[in-house]
């Protein structure tokens, strides 16, 4: 409704700020001075007050000064700047001088030793019976969150918006961002209990990521949103790199990035002020994402991890993916090219690539872990990535676009804290069930919304056979659906027993 200009906010949005844009109100000079004091300070002991030449500057408006101040003040960390760049370079002048031919001991690379279950180990069955009744009850508890990384655009998809937002051509239509909503809202009406979803958008696409959930009545689940955060791009010594007079170079942290935002935006107080003990967190490009999944999630629970990991075995040794291993005897994320040929290679008595576990950004916390052991260590995570920065040209007054590079952006990745752990649980799920990644552009050979779809549409015939019913038609039709509001995962699809389903169908 839209009283006196505005829309009214739903109870959600007005109990997070977070989903809210809070407009500060203007200051009078006295503050502007007072504002301009504090961060003048504050840049001269970091050894940035370079960025701040240009204020004196009476042509460039006030407004435009008064938000620079504001910007620098709100989200750049100018007291930890350093020592995250210190950190990040010497990781770098680490992997530049690594012989692979005489690795310490603190970094030597070996299989996983921990947990791990399949859920295509029929042996397992009796085990994963019971994490899916500990998950589910759990989840029936409000124990539950689901928190979804949302800050890619589509562009690779030809899409000029979020890619939560994509339609991969079901027959419903249903976007990415609706399949995961309506299986966590089927989710919390078979257990009984509510399951939150938290979703990370990015400075990009925060503001269509929220219009489109508004205008779909949030799908009639609990949506909590907050965006990622930025850093500034700096120059090879640490400088701060401007891109206007008013304007820093500013660059995504990297999906890392998520845990720093879960404190900044406060999540993790949410979080607990509602009695949540496990989050499963995932990315948007997976249609076949089961959110707050109860076997993964009372896997976990039953191995008492702190971590959990879902992943897809290797099919082959060549499979260019990051595996879980360890490292110095902690669980790590190792990526494809730094594993030996022989590594790559090597086999199991079961047949199975031993590292073959291969990471596919779908992760168990427990709120403890977040809380007590990731945040205080999140300053020590970070990467370089070196690249060309736009920059402000004080003698030219213009903004210059290089073409070497000239500037490092700082980025973490999301399984960077798993060394952290205690006790991290793996479980490995079947490619065919439960991955379809949406990637690459239409009528790309693999990982595209025609790829997702013929998976999406394989897994509801599936679904429909293991009920009994018998197909017919066309059995190779990539327009066969399962809604998520009818079954979150098979179930709930008895009435279909013995009964004739003509493929393509829509259920």
């Amino acid at each position: 409704k839209i009283r006196g200009g505005r829309r009214r906010l739903s109870q959600n949005e007005r109990r997070s700020p977070s989903n809210c844009v809070q407009q500060k109100p203007n200051l009078t000079m006295s503050e502007y001075e007072g504002l301009l004091s504090s961060i003048t300070a504050r840049c001269k002991a970091a050894g940035q007050s370079h960025i701040l030449a240009h204020l004196p500057d009476s042509a460039i408006p006030q407004a435009d000064k008064l938000a620079f101040l504001r910007s620098i003040d709100d989200g750049v960390p100018l007291e930890k700047l350093d020592g995250y760049l210190k950190g990040a370079l010497e990781e770098e002048e680490f992997l530049k001088n690594f012989d692979p031919a005489n690795v310490p001991a603190s970094e030597a690379i070996e299989p996983f030793a921990g947990e791990t279950a399949s859920t295509t180990n029929e042996a397992q069955a009796g085990l994963l019976k019971e994490s899916y009744d500990a998950g589910f009850a759990a989840a029936g508890k409000g124990e539950v969150a689901a928190l979804l990384l949302a800050g890619g655009q589509g562009t690779r998809l030809g899409y000029d918006g979020p890619k939560g937002m994509y339609d991969i051509g079901l027959p419903s239509h249903k976007t990415l961002f609706q399949l995961m909503a309506e299986r966590i809202k089927k989710l919390s009406e078979m257990s009984g209990g509510k399951v939150p979803f938290y979703i990370m958008t990015s400075p990009l696409n925060h503001k269509a990521t929220t219009e489109y959930f508004a205008k779909n009545d949030n799908f009639g689940i609990d949506v909590t949103f907050f965006p990622q955060g930025t850093l500034p791009a700096i120059t090879p010594e640490g400088k701060m790199i401007l891109e206007t007079p008013t304007k820093l170079a500013l660059a995504p942290d990297g999906n890392g990035g998520i845990y720093p935002a879960l404190v900044k935006h406060g999540i993790i107080e949410d979080m607990k002020s509602r009695g949540i003990k496990y989050i499963h967190a995932f990315g948007v490009d997976n249609a076949l994402v089961k959110p707050a999944d109860p076997t993964f999630v009372g896997y976990c629970v039953k191995q008492d991890a702190d971590v959990g990991n879902k992943v897809l075995w290797k099919t082959s040794p060549g499979e260019k993916v990051g595996v879980v291993a360890s490292k110095g005897g902690k669980p790590c994320i190792v990526e494809y090219s730094d594993i030996s040929k022989e590594m790559s290679e090597r086999r199991g008595e079961d047949g199975r690539l031993v590292f073959g576990a291969g990471n596919i950004c779908n992760h168990f916390y427990t709120l403890d872990f977040l809380e007590n052991t990731i945040v205080p260590n999140l300053g020590s995570m970070y990467h370089i990535a070196r690249k060309k920065i736009p920059y402000y040209d004080a003698d030219a007054k213009e903004t210059v676009k290089p073409t070497a590079n000239n500037g490092i952006k700082l980025e973490s990745f999301i399984f960077d804290v798993f060394p952290l752990s205690k006790r991290m649980a793996v479980l490995d799920v079947a490619r065919v069930e439960e991955f379809s990644p949406v990637k690459n552009p239409p009528g790309t050979d693999s990982d595209s919304p025609d790829t997702a779809r013929a998976l999406f549409s394989g897994v509801a015939r599936m679904w429909l056979e293991r009920a009994g019913a018998k197909l017919v038609g066309d059995l190779e039709s990539d327009q066969c659906e399962v809604s998520p509001l009818k079954s979150f995962g098979g179930e709930g699809l008895g009435e279909y027993e013995g009964k004739e389903v003509s493929c393509p169908f829509s259920i």
